[in-house]
């Protein structure tokens, strides 16, 4: 089983922020990671609409923690169950579950990556390229090593390490475009 992975809007973080947002598609299911600020919300639907994906065709959206960065533009997917580090929402509905290991659909399973923030978790997906993270322990393919903003650097460090075990074909960053983990200038 493998899904297909799309970037809807790459982000940057510099004198203004905007998270990466990305779209996975596997076996009839859409899901949106981090649907976050971009500087207008047609950087999220308008690449959905080329792509073919009306948003309340989108079935879950998974948030890599809770900075608003991140989750700004939630509200655009309202079928949508979402899913955080420790449970999934749906309508009024409030399921507690731990987010490590949990399979938010075939290709598409979710880790605790604690470091950035405790809440913080990557979204993994088996593609016909490889493994591919969708993460915060970068911001960017250059780091940075020491995250300015991190409750727990050296809990990064080890998620940043436990992440790499698994030999990702790419890994998509927070605030940046996605690149080979042998591109990584901070591991």
């Amino acid at each position: 089983m493998t899904a297909e992975l799309h970037v809807l809007s790459a982000g940057y973080a510099h004198e203004r922020v905007a998270s990466t947002v990305v779209l996975v598609r596997d076996e009839g299911r859409a899901v949106v990671v981090d649907p976050g600020m971009v500087s207008n919300r047609r950087k999220i639907l308008d690449p959905l609409a080329r792509l073919g994906v009306d948003p309340v065709e989108v079935g879950d959206v998974v948030f890599s923690h809770h900075h608003p960065d991140h989750t700004l533009n939630a509200a655009l997917f309202e079928r949508a169950r979402f899913h955080d580090f420790w449970a999934i929402y749906e309508n009024d509905s409030w399921t507690d579950r731990p987010a490590d290991g949990f399979q938010v659909s075939p290709s598409v399973r979710l880790m605790a990556t604690p470091g950035h923030s405790a809440q913080d978790i990557t979204t993994l997906v088996d593609t016909t390229d490889g493994l591919v993270a969708c993460t915060h322990l970068w911001w960017h393919q250059h780091g940075p090593a020491l995250d300015p903003r991190a409750e727990d650097q050296a809990a990064l460090d080890r998620s940043r390490a436990a992440l790499l075990e698994l030999d990702p074909a790419l890994i998509v960053p927070g605030h940046g475009a996605p690149f080979r983990p042998d591109a990584l200038d901070v591991r």
